[in-house]
């Protein structure tokens, strides 16, 4: 199998193993042919997103453990839905990205320009 690229061409950087995320729950954006809804786009969730993500019907902050899932909080990395994170760009609730840690598939969905214009300053 042929590593994973990110946005950037090289080499799909983790995204979290605290919360573990990934369609996978391998801790990166993977994505295959199982992952309809591509969770590509490594974020770092704000309280406005969440918000948001919970009024359209994903409550991502309220822990599930049936599913081990702990609930997210302001700061932590998730991988995202494509779709999702255009939907919160348009409604001005995007979150950051981490675009060393966003697969390349991504951009089937959402343009490069766009995840830049979001993307989280490593540089700093």
């Amino acid at each position: 199998m042929e590593p994973s690229l990110n946005v950037l061409g090289g080499a799909l950087q983790p995204c979290s193993t605290s919360p573990m995320t990934g369609f996978y729950r391998d801790g990166c954006c993977n994505t295959g042919a199982e992952d309809r809804g591509s969770h590509t786009v490594c974020v770092i969730v704000n309280a406005e997103f969440l918000a948001l993500s919970k009024y359209l019907g994903n409550d991502l902050s309220t822990p599930r453990p049936e599913f081990h899932f702990p609930g997210l909080k302001p700061g932590d990395r998730w991988c995202l839905c494509a779709a999702r994170f255009l939907q919160a760009a348009q409604e001005f609730a995007a979150p950051k990205v981490v675009l060393e840690a966003t697969h390349a598939r991504a951009t089937e969905i959402v343009p490069l320009e766009l995840l830049q214009n979001h993307a989280l300053d490593t540089r700093t």
